[in-house]
């Protein structure tokens, strides 16, 4: 049975905390890296569900995509939302790691997963950093060419079920081969996915008018599919669970949380009469 110190060698070994954006906050929160660990959930947010199902599968370690302090705080009070979570964990013996704009940039990274699942052949990284190699978002191909209705489609089938589903900007006629993809907030890159030439971008968290000034240029841009954020980022948990699966085979049980986080819970269309 390994240590924590080592699951986190393993976990930083594929996802290197030197690839965290400056403002972010990676890596351990809370736990004693001399206890021992053989069970791990992964999941996207460190928050009461998924911190309720690591207890009640008695794992001693939670690996969150997303930083439960990403912003500086000065105590960790029970009466707070945060750190209440922080006592509970710490309560009940369970660690917490955080790999979060790491994990964006690592090759294999966030967005290869989300290109793996939607079915791209990943040809490189969209905003790549000095190697060429890491860096933010993916640029992949489809096997073959299909309609961008039928696109929109496949990234519903291919992402987990959430109620605000999937939504897509663009001729639904338009031939679909070369796709971007970047999982969480994206439409910062909306102008990477244009200059790619691709025929669609797919991210989430996409906002009114970034989105409406991008459809609006005079060249083509490419086709916009909308996704969660939540959903966009939770086929990471598969792959990042797969890392320590790997490196300590048949010494530590790994478990992907499959409770949905995203915060939207209902959605209502209007009624027409």
């Amino acid at each position: 049975m390994p240590a924590l110190a080592e699951v986190i060698a393993a976990l930083e070994q594929a996802y290197p905390p030197e690839l965290a954006e400056s403002w972010d906050a990676v890596g351990l929160v809370c736990g004693d890296p001399a206890e021992n660990v053989d069970k791990v959930l992964f999941c996207v947010d460190p928050v009461d569900e998924t911190v309720d199902e690591a207890i009640a599968d008695g794992a001693q370690l939670i690996v969150a995509h997303h930083p439960l302090l990403l912003r500086g705080v000065h105590g960790v009070p029970a009466d707070s939302t945060k750190g209440r979570l922080v006592h509970r964990l710490i309560r009940a013996g369970v660690a917490l790691y955080c790999a979060h704009t790491n994990a964006d940039s690592a090759s294999p990274g966030v967005s290869d997963a989300l290109a793996d699942a939607i079915g791209l052949t990943v040809l490189g990284p969209l905003d790549p950093r000095e190697d060429g190699v890491t860096g933010i978002g993916r640029i992949g191909e489809l096997p073959a060419p299909e309609p961008f209705s039928a696109f929109v489609e496949r990234v519903a089938n291919a992402l987990p079920r959430t109620e605000p589903g999937v939504y897509g900007a663009g001729d639904p006629a338009r031939p679909i081969r070369r796709v971007a993809v970047s999982g969480g907030s994206g439409d910062s890159y909306l102008k990477r996915a244009t200059a790619a030439g691709v025929d669609a971008y797919v991210t989430a968290d996409l906002r009114h008018h970034p989105a409406g000034e991008h459809l609006a240029e005079i060249t083509e841009v490419p086709a916009l599919v909308g996704v969660t954020h939540w959903a966009s980022e939770w086929p990471w948990c598969e792959q990042a669970s797969g890392v320590v699966r790997a490196a300590f085979a048949g010494n530590v049980d790994v478990h992907v949380s499959t409770r949905c986080t995203d915060p939207w819970t209902l959605r209502a269309t209007r009624t027409e009469h």
